[in-house]
């Protein structure tokens, strides 16, 4: 009789079944310690999870890590997707900017040549740009107005937008403009809307610095810059430009002019303001009045009355020694 070979399979079976059989009765046992409601068992169940639950750590490690990841990679689509909506919003907003500009040079423009009067104290007379002699060490334009239009020197030129400079010789028919970017342009300004006082110094470049400023830390850029009035140069409140951060760390203005395409400018009659008789002199200093004589009280200035110098004569000629003289 052949004997029966004993193979793996045959212990392979039971002990797969007792050790299901041990499982089952350990999740039993789990599941009634959980279910009992005693202090003794209770206390029992503490200790166990103080035992147990700190081992089981470097277990929930990857769990945690792969929690980590799903949040932040929703974090980075969010944020991925806010920001192609600020792409978006910001090529309109550019759009929009552009747009905007236009319609300000356009509506200035149309202002300009319908002749309509911003402030009633200003009136201006409309000039065609001649020439632009532009250069490395000088910016000025020449304007098809002169003395026979009323121009003075001195008077304040805009493009109908912002100031574009002042008048620095006027001839009988044209009339020479200094612009702001000229080295030798010194505008008062006050920066808006912190009030500081400023003088505008032109260096020959697109944005010209402020300098002498009260306090520039109340300055910022985007503020708004426009004449001050000081010194009776300019009228007050002439719009300028706006302060920026240059390159190299001094805080400068964008002129709202725009000198790329100078055609035609206005010119303010500032009839209130002191007239400059001197051409060379467009920043004088006020006149200082005359120091009272210690003597007479009165001022020191020499009088040249032609009156007073023909009584002199009149007298010498009738007195008795120049009648006895001719005799």
């Amino acid at each position: 009789m052949a004997k029966r070979t004993i193979g793996p399979d045959d212990y392979a079976r039971p002990l797969r079944r007792l050790f299901v059989g041990l499982f089952v009765l350990l999740l039993l046992g789990i599941f009634l310690l959980w279910r009992i409601d005693s202090p003794r068992v209770e206390r029992f169940r503490a200790a166990l999870v103080d035992r147990v639950v700190p081992s089981f750590d470097w277990a929930l490690l990857p769990i945690t890590k792969a929690a980590a990841m799903i949040d932040e990679f929703q974090s980075y689509a969010s944020l991925y997707e806010q920001n192609q909506e600020l792409r978006r919003e910001l090529q309109q907003m550019k759009a929009w900017r552009e747009a905007a500009l236009q319609l300000e040079q356009k509506n200035a423009r149309l202002l300009d040549l319908n002749q309509v009067r911003l402030d009633p104290k200003l009136t201006h007379v409309t000039g065609v740009v001649l020439a632009d002699s532009g250069s490395p060490f000088r910016q000025s334009v020449l304007l098809n107005v002169g003395a026979r239009d009323g121009i003075r020197d001195g008077w304040a030129t805009m493009d109908g937008i912002g100031l574009v400079g002042r008048v620095s010789g006027v001839g009988e028919r044209t009339a020479r403009v200094i612009l702001l970017t000229d080295s030798n342009s010194r505008v008062p300004v006050t920066v808006q809307p912190s009030g500081q006082k400023a003088l505008l110094s032109g260096d020959n470049s697109a944005l010209p610095p402020l300098e002498f400023l009260e306090d520039s830390d109340l300055v910022r850029p985007g503020d708004r810059v426009v004449t001050s009035g000081d010194g009776a140069m300019l009228p007050a409140g002439l719009l300028v430009g706006q302060v920026v951060m240059g390159t190299d760390r001094r805080l400068r203005v964008v002129l709202s002019a725009d000198y790329q395409r100078l055609e035609f400018l206005r010119v303010l009659r500032s009839h209130e303001l002191t007239p400059i008789t001197d051409a060379g002199a467009l920043i004088a200093p006020p006149p200082t009045p005359a120091e009272p004589d210690a003597e007479t009280g009165e001022g020191s200035a020499t009088t040249t009355d032609p009156s007073a110098a023909g009584g002199t004569e009149d007298v010498t000629e009738g007195s008795p020694e120049t009648a006895a003289t001719d005799g």
